[in-house]
């Protein structure tokens, strides 16, 4: 029985295949569920160029430089539902991934600003421990005296008994 694939799915599987990374090319086949041989003969058929072209035709969002990331976020934003879901597909995206860049580059703004809360919380952490020291010096100080009392309280008890 001979199965005949669409020239689409012939594409996107020589694009996992070109862009597979570390992974072997029978891991490629099995993922697909495609024989080894038919897989490596589209790879033969498949010249040069076109393996260049394939694999650059789409990055994966992991692969997206900061700069291109935030073009990305400027040109998607605005759009909703169908008309996000429309734009993310042209460029092999999702909307989770706008959001997750989104939320990157927030944080790395916070994270440049922090220098002086880094520089203020230092000084807090200090103060901290410098009124925490001198607690336990007071603490330590105060049990001494309660020790005293109760010791002097005793003595007296003892010398009362004594003179009566």
């Amino acid at each position: 029985m001979k199965v005949t694939y669409s020239e689409a799915f012939k594409e996107q599987a020589l694009r996992k295949v070109f862009s597979r990374g570390h992974r072997t090319v029978q891991a490629v086949a099995a993922e697909l569920n495609l024989s080894v041989f038919t897989l490596k003969g589209w790879m033969k058929k498949t010249s040069q160029n076109d393996q260049s072209r394939v694999a650059r035709k789409e990055k994966r969002p992991q692969d997206w430089r900061p700069q291109e990331r935030l073009l990305a976020l400027r040109e998607s934003h605005g759009l909703t539902g169908e008309a996000l879901n429309a734009w993310c597909r042209e460029r092999g995206l999702f909307a989770h991934h706008l959001e997750q860049w989104q939320a990157e580059f927030c944080r790395a703004g916070d994270l440049s600003s922090s220098g002086a809360d880094a520089q203020a919380l230092r000084a807090l952490k200090e103060e901290n421990q410098r009124l925490q020291r001198e607690l336990r010096r007071k603490e330590k100080a105060l049990a001494e005296a309660a020790a005293l009392l109760v010791l002097e309280k005793k003595f007296r008890a003892l010398l009362g008994e004594e003179a009566e």
